[in-house]
């Protein structure tokens, strides 16, 4: 693939638009990105607030602690972290440099404000619609179908910004139905390493640093030092232990940045720190490293393509798919292995769903990593799962958009029902 081809650039554009730097948990990031925004078009800090969530927003922002509250979680206190101490001009590290003293202000602001939180009447996967009010002002932002996508800015009842709302997740985003198996694996060969640099340099850099201190630090349900005392310390259970650390400390609150994938930070983690260990192991070239890391993304997008960004289906299992595919490619694998790992990892755990953001996610970034592993063994010794098994179909191409199917049509139902037993202890 020549750097000219407009192949080439669309797959670079693609990832430059997905590997963004994310502080926390992105859902209630995108809503602390809502507060702060708001704020800043409204003038002073609002009295009253009216929110408008869609269910999946309410399942990821539920259990997790938001970072730099002192500890606080849900969704009052990741919209007022951003109306209190946030910069949108950061948007995804909107609260990357709150001040410890502002914690208290937080805390008492969320006691204080009448805030009243409702469902979103649009049927829409994401969507926030936030209203402020104070000192006879009020002011409205919405956020729809990914994290920064602002569809519409009021004030005082003047539309300042209104943009067309589709349902589709990748709004405003190149369009990924150019990505395929074998096309991805020729930009990965044929990439200018200085091309991707940077990008992936800085995924590799921030989100092992996060996995580095999920493992010294007491995080979550610390996962990875669970795997590493227990099942032994073999490069595949470094790789599945170290991704799992890092989900740990960002589901818990961490303060550190990831770099995300497909709007995650934990499918970011889950399809480049599986790599590095791998590529630290095996002694590999800088330049090997990040073509496997930029390949494992994009199988990651590819997959996610069909999917959405939110569902009932457990996004860490197609980026752990992505990571056993990156690890392959270091390993001399091509079109073929990455094709038959792919189906393999799909075949074994598709369907694990995603019930919101918290320290079990850590667990299934585990199970996801280790499932892609296994995927990788069966194409070594000549197995594979066939076109006819389940939803296993000819061809990985053909694969991919089977299970897109299964997560974006088949279960909406799954993911209805698991919201409302998630709200039962509400």
């Amino acid at each position: 693939m020549n750097k000219d081809d407009i192949l080439y650039q669309q797959y670079l554009s693609i990832l430059q638009e997905e590997l963004k730097p994310a502080l926390g948990c992105t859902e209630p990031i995108a809503l602390a990105y809502a507060g702060a925004k708001g704020r800043q078009l409204l003038g002073c800090v609002p009295e009253k607030l009216r929110l408008f969530v869609s269910g999946n927003i309410i399942k990821n922002v539920k259990s997790v602690i938001v970072p730099n509250t002192g500890g606080l979680h849900g969704m009052p206190a990741a919209v007022c972290a951003g109306i209190i101490s946030g910069d949108p001009d950061r948007e995804l590290e909107v609260i990357s440099s709150v001040p410890a003293e502002d914690y208290g202000k937080i805390k008492a602001y969320i006691e204080q404000v009448d805030l009243e939180i409702s469902p979103a009447p649009s049927g829409l996967v994401f969507d926030i619609d936030l209203t402020l009010a104070g000192q006879g002002n009020t002011a409205r932002i919405r956020i729809v179908n990914n994290h920064t996508n602002i569809v519409l800015l009021e004030k005082n009842g003047r539309r300042l910004l209104e943009l067309p709302v589709s349902d589709s997740s990748e709004e405003g985003l190149t369009d990924k139905s150019c990505l395929s198996i074998e096309k991805i694996v020729e930009f990965a060969d044929s990439v200018d390493p200085e091309d991707i640099r940077e990008l992936m340099g800085r995924q590799v850099r921030y989100n092992m640093a996060i996995a580095e201190e999920g493992l010294s630090g007491n995080w979550g349900a610390n996962i990875g030092t669970v795997i590493l005392r227990h099942q032994g310390d073999s490069l595949e259970k470094r790789a599945s232990a170290y991704a799992a650390a890092g989900s740990d400390a960002r589901m818990s609150g961490c303060e550190m940045p990831v770099i995300i994938c497909s709007g995650s930070g934990n499918q970011g983690i889950t399809a480049s720190v599986p790599v590095v260990v791998f590529a630290r192991g095996l002694g590999v070239s800088e330049d090997k490293l990040l073509r496997a890391v930029a390949l494992s993304d994009l199988v990651t997008l590819h997959q996610k393509a069909g999917i959405g960004r939110l569902s009932a289906y457990c996004g860490a299992i197609s980026a752990g798919c992505g990571a056993a595919a990156g690890i392959a490619y270091l390993q001399g694998g091509g079109k073929e292995a990455v094709a038959h790992i792919l189906v393999n990892a799909i075949a074994i755990l598709s369907g694990t769903i995603c019930d919101g953001a918290k320290p079990s996610c850590a667990a299934k970034i585990a199970a996801a990593v280790d499932a892609g592993i296994l995927g990788y063994h069966m194409y070594l010794e000549g197995q594979q799962f066939c076109g006819g098994d389940g939803i296993v179909t000819k061809g990985a191409d053909r694969t991919v958009r089977n299970v897109g199917i299964l997560a974006r049509e088949g279960m909406r139902e799954t993911d209805r029902t698991i919201l409302e037993i998630m709200l039962q202890d509400e």
